[in-house]
């Protein structure tokens, strides 16, 4: 006999049916996922209970908290309808019910008309909804980064580092707290603050709460560094900073004390007040479809399908392992081979790093990229799934004392400097995103059974805007050695970052040597000094591998070491774009300009001297001093897929 709540929900949804949707206001949509692989048909059971659960939503939207889950049918094998809503901890129970309205009314009429598996969010509220019960879960799959267009004025990295400890301190209140809500107000300046949220969805316990948003926050350098604004939007949480009040005030006191200044002339006071409107959300913000998470079934694999194609992780399986976890070697279930990397639980690549890679190899088809098929949450486990590069990495060919080193003759040299140069050009003016990859070494360089090169590992890719080509950080990341000046000092990354890379790369191809090892007993030089002197002294065939003089072009070899230099002088701006160095590698009739004195990072053995770094969380990375040749121990990212 049915309850007296499904009694309700019954007559709720015939008005609906015969009156359409309530009257709403207009709420701000931010975005949507849809899975397209799980859908149902019209008139089908599962959609008289999405129908049915939509009016339960909508009537329940006044209750006090902003949250509420419920479920609609008997099968739970294919029709029950799950579905919450999360609305914005300082909304009135009105304007709650008037977002989830809207957001029932815009799935079915626009977005997601017969998909199984929905979230769509607004600025003041996030319906979701599913055929397989998630109440209780701690989801961060599929999910959004949005950021304010408008950038902050913060030479001194002083804005960074407030959005860090704010955002941990709204995170720590957020998890705390019975309804996981919270917002933070701090003062930048005078005539500026912060205002930062973070909310979970109460359903969860203090602890999920806490990773899910920490996981958020690490995902706001890759979007949102250097801007006014930034959001993270997913299923179990989300967070957001803005320099101007977008909520409620439910706030304690702003954090910081003010600067000491005059107080502004009313015509002062309006003008920011102007500025303050401009910066609206409602009118500029827009979306991050480069950290878009999609869970596209095609994407995803069961955890179950990799254990048993990789012998359960056996060590017999093993290609590589490093500081972020190993990968493996797998055959699935349809002949198909893989290589699998498994980050390790202790890894420095969180769930911001990891959703980095997948997003953007995924969306990188290129013959010199290595070629992501899929991924795998579950539980504790991260895992990448690669196409199958059957040869290993460049390092191993250019510096292992094995037969390996005599398969890496001149002319495949030469085409995998033509192959890196094509991939990073890619990355940089070609694909849909502009990429800046950050960590460019021989390591990250995969050979395919034609040796041809494929890039590798973009977890501390950084993406930038359609037309930007250089930005500013405060979490330096990549490997000593293969670091521009620019960036190892100051934080500054472009695509000239990666130039350099490039250009330490061709040297260590052309020498066989690797750059953070390499040391000239007669005079203490590293590599690029001692390129430098033999270039300066006519004979720069003496860079050549010894075990390659028998048979090169010298044209080509010169040609080569030539654009190196090019590639790693001081000034960015001297450095050769990866257009012009692709149109230098293919075309000899191309004069080139002569090079200017390499930018010398300075190295000790131990490369104890460089600084410990400040995240922008605020926290300083003790790890910096403990690698020898890597900042954040980055460089120990050798898994790589095979």
């Amino acid at each position: 006999m049915p309850s007296f709540h499904m009694f309700i929900v019954i007559i709720s949804a015939l008005i609906t049916v015969f009156l359409g949707f309530p009257e709403i206001c207009t709420a701000d949509y931010r975005a949507h996922y849809c899975s397209n692989t799980t859908t149902f048909t019209p008139n089908s059971t599962y959609q008289s209970n999405l129908n049915l659960l939509f009016s339960d939503l909508i009537s329940n939207a006044t209750r006090d908290g902003g949250f509420y889950n419920s479920s609609v049918g008997q099968d739970p094998r294919h029709d029950v309808a799950y579905g919450s809503f999360l609305c914005r901890g300082d909304l009135t129970p009105g304007n709650c019910q008037s977002c989830v309205t809207t957001a029932a009314r815009d799935v079915q009429e626009q977005y997601c008309p017969t998909e199984k598996v929905v979230v769509i969010w607004y600025d003041d509220c996030m319906l979701r909804y599913s055929n397989i019960s998630y109440f209780g879960n701690m989801d961060e799959i599929p999910g959004f980064s949005l950021w304010n267009p408008q950038n902050i004025t913060d030479p001194a990295g002083t804005f960074a580092e407030l959005v860090g400890n704010t955002m941990k301190d709204v995170v720590a209140a957020a998890a705390a707290a019975n309804d996981k809500f919270a917002t933070r107000e701090a003062n930048f300046s005078a005539f500026q603050s912060l205002y930062s949220l973070a909310q979970c969805t109460p359903d969860l316990s203090s602890l999920d709460c806490n990773r899910c948003l920490d996981g958020a926050v690490g995902l706001l350098p890759t979007c949102c560094t250097g801007k006014q604004g930034g959001r993270v939007l997913y299923p179990s949480c989300n967070v957001r900073y803005e320099t101007y009040r977008f909520y409620t005030s439910t706030a304690p006191p702003p954090s910081t004390t003010p600067a000491l200044s005059p107080a502004p002339s009313a015509s002062a006071a309006i003008r920011w007040e102007w500025r303050n409107l401009v910066n609206n959300y409602n009118r500029h913000m827009r979306f991050n479809f480069s950290t878009e998470i999609t869970t596209d079934e095609s994407l995803q694999y069961e955890f179950g399908a990799i254990r048993a194609a990789t012998n359960n992780f056996s060590n017999d399986n093993k290609l590589g392992e490093g500081g972020f976890g190993a990968v493996y070697k797998g055959i699935l279930s349809n002949g198909r081979e893989i290589a699998v990397k498994r980050l390790s639980r202790s890894s420095l690549q969180g769930a911001g790093e990891f959703k980095n890679e997948v997003v953007l190899v995924a969306k990188l088809p290129h013959r010199n990229l290595v070629r992501l098929l899929g991924f795998c949450l579950e539980r504790e486990e991260k895992l990448l799934v690669y196409e199958f590069v059957p040869n290993k990495s460049l390092d191993n060919f250019l510096f292992d004392d094995s037969e390996d080193q005599a398969q890496l003759d001149w002319s495949k040299r030469f085409k995998i400097i033509g192959g890196i140069a094509r991939g990073i050009l890619y990355l940089h003016e070609d694909s849909r995103l502009r990429i800046i990859h950050r960590d460019l070494k021989t390591s990250n360089i995969l050979l395919d059974g034609q040796m041809n090169p494929k890039i590798s590992d973009f977890g501390m890719a950084k993406i930038c805007g359609v037309d930007q080509t250089q930005g500013n950080t405060s979490r330096i990341v990549g490997t000593y050695g293969y670091m521009s000046p620019e960036y190892a000092f100051y934080g500054q990354f472009s695509v000239k970052s990666d130039v350099y890379s490039f250009g330490v790369l061709l040297m260590e191809i052309i020498t066989g040597k690797k750059s953070t090892r390499f040391l000239d007993s007669e005079s203490a030089e590293d590599l690029l000094s001692y390129a430098w002197g033999q270039w300066r002294n006519g004979t720069p065939l003496e860079l050549l591998d010894p075990r390659i003089r028998d048979s090169y072009s010298a044209n080509e070899v010169i040609r080569c070491i030539h654009i190196g230099l090019l590639c790693v002088q001081e000034d960015p701006a001297d450095r050769p774009t990866m257009a012009t160095i692709v149109l230098m590698l293919s075309s000899f009739s191309v004069s080139l300009p002569m090079p200017k004195k390499p930018a010398f990072i300075p190295h000790s053995r131990t490369e104890g001297s460089m600084p410990p770094v400040t995240s922008l969380l605020g926290e300083s990375d003790e790890s910096a001093s403990k690698s020898e040749s890597s900042i954040n121990e980055m460089s120990f990212t050798e898994m790589y897929p095979r």
